[in-house]
């Protein structure tokens, strides 16, 4: 089983954690100095970078959270001046500020690094034909991804994620080994290949590396088994990196994270508290090299839990289990970030319909699909059929402006939807479109 590096996969604990205490008081040096933020929030906690004497004083150092760096947009959370960042990426954002990301030099080539070691763990090789069905674009997925391949040494289909048929006909064309997506894309494919009869013995796929959304393990079974391919778990957060920030290597018992670049803690995120390795809690990530945005134990939202103890792999770092819950309401539909919230502040602003809600996320033909469920205004008559088209296009418009998806909308008469509360506001179905 390849091992892309095994300086740092297989680095002794004692060596790790000595690295990782050098890496991180140069960030927070870094960061004091040069991030008007972070030089606050150490004043205001009456700390300096020399504080930080050992891994354990990680819990002296504040939080960032995604509000901060949406408050420092665009580029006030930049450590270095702009004519040093080569590269810029940002999430969508229309009723909020979006996060931007900036990265120099030399934080694309340990991006690469990173994204070529979490492919190797997986079993790609130079020898394979990586076909890449995220989106291109200000997203970290594509091109995080795509030279991370590269750095393979693989050949590179950057195909995105338009035209289904097409990415069908370049798989079976160009014999593509690896494919890289979201795991709901996968279950598309799978769900169109049936309907063009393309048969998957057809194909060259041996490998599936599959992030941006939690991929259950039901869906895991049915993409392998409609697929015949390996499917592996990925993880990455575009205000920390983007991919390559850890993945399963083919024994799939956990994600190993790369340490040399991230510090992470498991909290509890209602106490803060740091939990003990192997309790579930909240993920948070320092980063130990980045130059243009440093990240001081970054709140992802997403829940796992760590555990440090080597894998049979011969990998040494610690692994994550896979993220399938979030401390908060987001949801990823398609790969997509949705927050409840925006959908409600857009609401806020259109006429002849109340901020009552709901959102009901199924899978059509494998494809997920979003109905925002919206109530009229008492006002508003539902035998006005045009007007009601007209709504739901705005509807759809505005959502589609905001996070980039287009949602199928459903009008309801005034008051049907004033009880549906936090605990309603999601109905998730797409698990049940998963063959048991």
């Amino acid at each position: 089983m390849p091992i892309w590096n095994s300086k740092y996969e297989r680095m002794a604990r004692e060596e790790l954690e000595q690295l990782q205490l050098e890496r991180l008081q140069a960030t927070v040096n870094r960061a004091y100095r040069n991030v008007p933020f972070y030089h606050r929030k150490f004043q205001q906690l009456n700390l300096a970078p020399e504080d930080v004497l050992s891994l354990n004083d990680i819990v002296k150092l504040p939080f960032t959270t995604k509000h901060d760096l949406r408050d420092g947009y665009p580029y006030e959370m930049f450590a270095v001046p702009l004519r040093e960042i080569v590269r810029i990426h940002s999430s969508s954002g229309a009723t909020t500020k979006p996060v931007v990301v900036g990265y120099t030099k030399n934080d694309l080539k340990h991006w690469t690094e990173l994204v070529a070691r979490v492919m190797s763990a997986a079993g790609v090789t130079k020898d394979d034909v990586v076909q890449i069905a995220f989106d291109y674009g200000l997203l970290t997925g594509g091109l995080g991804m795509h030279y991370g391949a590269e750095r393979l040494g693989a050949s590179v289909i950057p195909v995105s994620s338009s035209n289904i048929e097409r990415q069908i006909q370049i798989m079976q064309d160009f014999r593509s080994t690896v494919l890289i997506g979201t795991s709901s894309y996968a279950l598309y494919v799978i769900e169109v290949m049936k309907k063009m009869g393309v048969s998957p013995a057809g194909l060259w796929l041996r490998v599936g590396l599959f992030g941006g959304e939690p991929m259950s393990e039901a869906t895991r079974a049915e993409i392998e088994s409609q697929l015949g391919i390996i499917a592996t778990d990925n993880y990455g957060v575009s205000a920390v990196m983007g991919p390559g920030i850890a993945g399963e290597c083919e024994l799939k018992e956990g994600l190993h994270i790369n340490e040399d670049h991230f510090l992470v803690e498991v909290i509890d995120p209602e106490t803060l508290e740091v939990l003990p390795e192997g309790e579930c809690g909240e993920l948070v990530i320092t980063t130990l090299t980045k130059e243009g945005l440093p990240m001081i134990r970054y709140r992802t939202r997403d829940v796992t839990s760590i555990t440090r103890e080597p894998c049979k792999c011969g990998r040494t770092t610690a692994r994550m289990t896979p993220v399938r819950k979030r401390t908060d309401d987001m949801v990823i539909v398609r790969g997509i970030n949705v927050y409840p919230a925006e959908i409600e502040a857009l609401l806020y602003d259109i006429e002849h319909v109340e901020p009552h809600y709901q959102i009901v996320l199924d899978r059509e033909n494998g494809l997920d699909e979003l109905t925002l469920m919206v109530e009229l205004s008492p006002e508003m008559i539902s035998d006005q059929m045009t007007k009601l088209v007209e709504l739901e296009e705005t509807i759809k418009k505005r959502v589609h402006s905001a996070v980039g998806l287009t949602p199928k909308v459903k009008l309801v008469e005034a008051k049907t939807l004033q009880s549906v509360d936090k605990s309603n506001r999601v109905i998730d179905n797409r698990e049940k479109h998963i063959r048991r």
